[in-house]
């Protein structure tokens, strides 16, 4: 049997908000294996978000296991963690968060050439992603001159381009209108399988998550 690419087990986070103490995760036990396309379904502040920070080793402060290919990664190092974020997991958000003085391809071929890439090698996988991803005449645009739809493009492109094993993604068509989401979000999913990597996609959208291998639903902190 494959390992499980995440697993974690009694993850918990609170927060201080005054006297009070604020739960957000309580106890989250967790699976995601190799190849499989998970939604993590749940409305405004039931703590997806905060369970993506907490397994992409974002933040501290979390309770609990976290095991990225069965490595225990909760009580890491920030440089061990760090090398962990680079060369095992891909991130996309709900805004692009793209460099706003680099072009689109630069800004897929930067984390490669951080990862180890040569220029050439890094400049031939940005290009195919992009092309892919229907930016073929859209290289050397900065993202000020591409639609809210194409900048989300260059960041899936961006997160893919490293060959993680897992892709987290917060909402990642969240500020797009429903149309571009749709066709957004089936680019992601074809590039996400051809690369045979696994993902944890948060949503509060029933409809985009009913088009992934499996739904998980978080309540007040809890997976349902």
């Amino acid at each position: 049997m494959n390992e499980p690419v995440l697993q974690t087990a009694g993850l918990r986070r609170s927060f201080k908000q005054g006297e009070a103490t604020i739960e957000v995760l309580r106890g989250v036990d967790l699976t995601v294996m190799p190849g499989e396309i998970v939604a993590l379904l749940g409305p405004s502040g039931s703590g997806k978000s905060t369970l993506l920070q907490a397994v992409g080793l974002l933040e501290g402060g979390f309770q609990g296991s976290i095991r990225i290919a069965g490595n225990e990664a909760a009580q890491l190092d920030d440089a061990a963690r760090t090398a962990i974020r680079r060369d095992r997991l891909g991130f996309v958000y709900q805004f692009h968060h793209l460099l706003p003085d680099f072009s689109a391809i630069e800004n897929v071929v930067l984390p490669q050439m951080i990862h180890g890439a040569t220029r050439a090698d890094a400049d031939k996988r940005a290009a195919e992603f992009l092309t892919a991803l229907g930016l073929a005449e859209r290289l050397t645009h900065r993202p000020s001159q591409l639609s809210g739809g194409e900048q989300q493009r260059v960041a899936v492109a961006r997160a893919l381009a490293n060959r993680p094993m897992l892709v987290l993604a917060d909402e990642p068509t969240g500020n797009l209108d429903e149309a571009t989401a749709d066709r957004v979000f089936a680019e992601f999913l074809s590039l996400v399988r051809g690369e045979g990597s696994a993902a944890l996609v948060a949503t509060h959208n029933e409809r985009l998550a009913a088009k992934m291998d499996r739904v998980l639903r978080l309540h007040e902190g809890v997976l349902e």
